[in-house]
């Protein structure tokens, strides 16, 4: 526009646009440039140096490392699942029925133990009890000098007798008991008295009726038995 346009719009009551203000322009702040001998210029404080991978950091220690792998989680429990998932429903019910089947063998050890002490003390008792029972009644004579085998145990047993003894022996007038490893030869009545007491205590009770066959050594002629191992 030329100055007499402009003076004739002023003229009209045109006022002139006002000039924008200046502000001072702030230069960008220059970063340190590095010294040509390799060292850098005005490090900021704090800051690592540059250098090889792995210079400057701080050692791994055996606390930092973390087990990898599978296998069991601290304290010795199994681990849970894959990636620390939970236990599977069937996976619980597997570990009680292990748990139940455990304390149920223990029970039945318990038990069997418990049923064994107890039968070991019955039959204490018992012996204690035939002790008294058989004190002075025992018929064995220091002259008898006939050999009466009869099976006891699985095996073949003797006692010596007298003749008048063995035909009451084997009327089933006498009988025999073990008592102590010793056999004593004693009457009918005291006998049934100790089978009362301690059953397997009887070594030989003869059956009169019996044939030689279910009492072969029953016979005096019997006096080494016929299965006798020597």
């Amino acid at each position: 526009m030329s100055d007499t346009l402009r003076d004739q719009l002023l003229g009209l009551g045109f006022k002139a646009a006002p000039k924008p203000e200046r502000t001072a322009e702030r230069k960008p702040d220059r970063k340190p440039e590095a010294r040509r001998d390799g060292r850098p210029g005005n490090r900021p404080q704090g800051a690592r140096p540059a250098g090889k991978p792995g210079e400057g950091q701080r050692p791994a220690r055996d606390g930092d490392r973390r087990p990898q792998g599978k296998g069991r989680a601290p304290g010795g429990r199994p681990p849970q699942g894959g990636n620390g998932a939970p236990r599977t429903r069937e996976d619980i019910d597997l570990a009680k029925a292990y748990a139940i089947r455990a304390q149920k063998e223990k029970d039945d050890r318990i038990e069997a133990e418990r049923l064994k002490q107890e039968e070991a003390r019955l039959r204490r008792e018992a012996k204690a009890k035939l002790d008294v029972l058989l004190e002075g009644k025992g018929l064995n004579a220091e002259a008898a000098d006939i050999a009466r085998h009869f099976p006891y145990g699985g095996k073949i047993k003797r006692i010596y007798v007298t003749a008048d003894q063995l035909k009451a022996l084997n009327a089933g007038e006498l009988g025999v008991l073990q008592q102590n490893g010793r056999y004593l030869l004693v009457t009918s009545a005291v006998l049934d008295e100790a089978e009362a007491v301690f059953a397997p205590s009887v070594a030989l009770r003869v059956d009169p009726n019996a044939t030689v066959e279910e009492d072969p050594y029953a016979d005096p002629a019997y006096q080494v038995p016929d299965d006798l191992v020597w």
